[in-house]
């Protein structure tokens, strides 16, 4: 699969000449997907589903906000699990959810669902499948990052949306990765003003231990420059920063010559924890990589309102 940086139109809003060009093809996609919308029969089960998913496409935090999600209802319930439908090129998404309990991957999410109620699962969390219109969720999360917010506010390929924020009447819950914004909520809760909206911010994991030295950083996740922005405001010293797309397979030669430029510039590399997780075994002691973790604000809040909806 051949895969392509994010185009730098999607988030520019004061560039419209392109992405009016392919309007046309923006409209038969979303004309196809509510047609699906109005055909699709949705399956119940027997456990509450939880989807974290996004509207923006990719770069939204759906990962790390599920795992913190498992964490806290580990201590409501006995057995959360994640649902991921198979893509082989997301194996680090499946890396890293298994860290912190099991995963059921199957082609179809109800599939991997009915899968984990056999193996007495009491709860599911589904990382991404908000579009899969298959499969009826008790809970809808949708995740934002403040730096791309909605981009350029048109749908996919003329922008970065999966669907048009009126899927926002959907969901109960918005999660945000930034700093509170009263106009943006204003701007969801005209959509949709049952709304519950909650912030999250990622924390560096030992961050301090990469301090005083040259960093060469490269990330293939859906916005790069998330993960260098969050170097520079620990106050690290990136001297470079190399940009791959989302899922990105590593080949040798990518790895060689970056491992070249850190020797010659006395610097070290250093990277997403999903990326490390993508690296071919023998460069795994050769690269650093980035933890990080969750804080949400207003965490009790939080788990009272998913209580709740549970």
């Amino acid at each position: 699969m051949i895969k392509i940086l994010k185009p730098k139109f999607w988030d520019r809003k004061n560039n419209i000449f392109i992405p009016i060009l392919f309007l046309p093809i923006s409209f038969i996609i979303q004309i196809l997907f509510v047609l699906k919308k109005i055909f699709n029969t949705k399956e119940k089960f027997q456990i509450p589903i939880i989807c974290v998913g996004n509207i923006y496409i990719g770069g939204t935090g759906k990962t790390p906000i599920s795992i913190e999600l498992l964490k806290l209802l580990k201590k409501i319930y006995k057995k959360p699990v994640f649902i991921k439908k198979n893509y082989p090129d997301q194996i680090d998404e499946f890396l890293l959810l298994k860290q912190y309990g099991p995963v059921y991957k199957e082609d179809s999410r109800s599939t991997a669902i009915k899968n984990a109620v056999k193996d007495g699962a009491k709860i599911a969390i589904l990382d991404d499948g908000f579009q899969d219109l298959s499969i009826h969720k008790n809970v809808n999360i949708i995740c934002f990052n403040e730096k791309q917010w909605i981009g350029n506010g048109f749908t996919i390929p003329s922008g970065p949306l999966r669907e048009k924020l009126t899927a926002l009447k959907m969901v109960n819950c918005v999660v945000i990765n930034g700093k509170r914004d009263l106009d943006r909520e204003n701007y969801i809760l005209n959509i949709n003003d049952k709304i519950k909206i909650f912030y999250v911010n990622y924390i560096a994991d030992k961050i301090n231990r990469y301090k005083r030295k040259k960093i060469i950083s490269f990330a293939g996740i859906g916005n790069p420059e998330n993960f260098f922005n969050l170097l520079k405001k620990n106050k690290l010293n990136v001297i470079e920063e190399f940009s791959f797309a989302d899922h990105y397979k590593y080949t040798d030669r990518d790895l060689d010559k970056l491992l070249l430029s850190c020797k010659q510039k006395n610097a070290m590399l250093l990277t997403t924890e999903k990326d490390h997780l993508r690296l071919p075994k023998k460069y795994k002691k050769k690269i650093n990589f980035v933890k990080l973790k969750v804080k949400i604000i207003n965490k009790e809040k939080f788990i009272k309102y998913i209580k709740k909806l549970i």
